[in-house]
């Protein structure tokens, strides 16, 4: 039997996290950082198109979420790895970490869970925002909303002009990287718009 009717069968064709049960819009999802000791069924869970969309996205619908209220209880190992992770990426909601606070994990399970970082301290994180304070993250695209010289140049970056899959300056907030009639150049996250 395949991993992903193993995985269908184990969650009866709904999706571990939220409880979507329309056949044609779930997908298996392999959980990262598993241990190697763990067997191939206990790597992935069930979920659907909107939980799998937002699981690295930069924003996230708080409602959705509400549905690791549930699922965080779940016996399946990387059902409780998912809801943990996502409850820590949601933490800026005040249930989120009322919910953390009662999730009892096995050890390992909790190693796990751990490894991609989601509970550590991101205080001091680097934020870049956009004009409108939008949240930018890398491989986005945005729009320059004035003109901009470039320096070092003859070239003037035209108002308007679409940055696709640009890139974040680790060092600075103001600073985002992309290309620009086939040039990379440094631009200033107060003048861009995310598309």
């Amino acid at each position: 039997m395949s991993l992903e009717r193993e995985v269908r069968k184990r969650a009866q064709d709904t999706c571990e996290l939220c409880g979507h049960s329309e056949p044609e819009n779930l997908e298996v999802y392999l959980v990262p950082k598993t241990p190697e000791y763990i067997d191939p069924l206990g790597t992935s869970i069930l979920a659907c198109v909107n939980c799998s969309c937002e699981f690295d996205a930069a924003e996230r619908n708080e409602n959705h979420w509400r549905c690791l209220n549930d699922s965080m209880w779940s016996t399946v190992a990387p059902v409780q790895v998912m809801a943990w992770r996502m409850l820590h990426r949601l933490k800026s909601f005040g249930w989120s970490q009322d919910l953390l606070d009662m999730m009892y994990m096995e050890p390992q399970n909790l190693e796990w869970a751990s490894a991609l970082g989601d509970a550590e301290d991101k205080t001091d994180a680097l934020v870049h925002r956009d004009a409108n304070g939008v949240v930018l993250t890398t491989g986005d695209s945005v729009v320059l909303i004035k003109d901009l010289k470039v320096k070092g140049s003859s070239m003037i970056a035209k108002q308007g002009t679409a940055v696709r899959r640009i890139s974040l300056d680790h060092e600075n907030d103001a600073f985002i990287e992309g290309k620009v009639d086939g040039v990379q150049i440094v631009l200033i996250t107060e003048y861009v718009k995310k598309l």
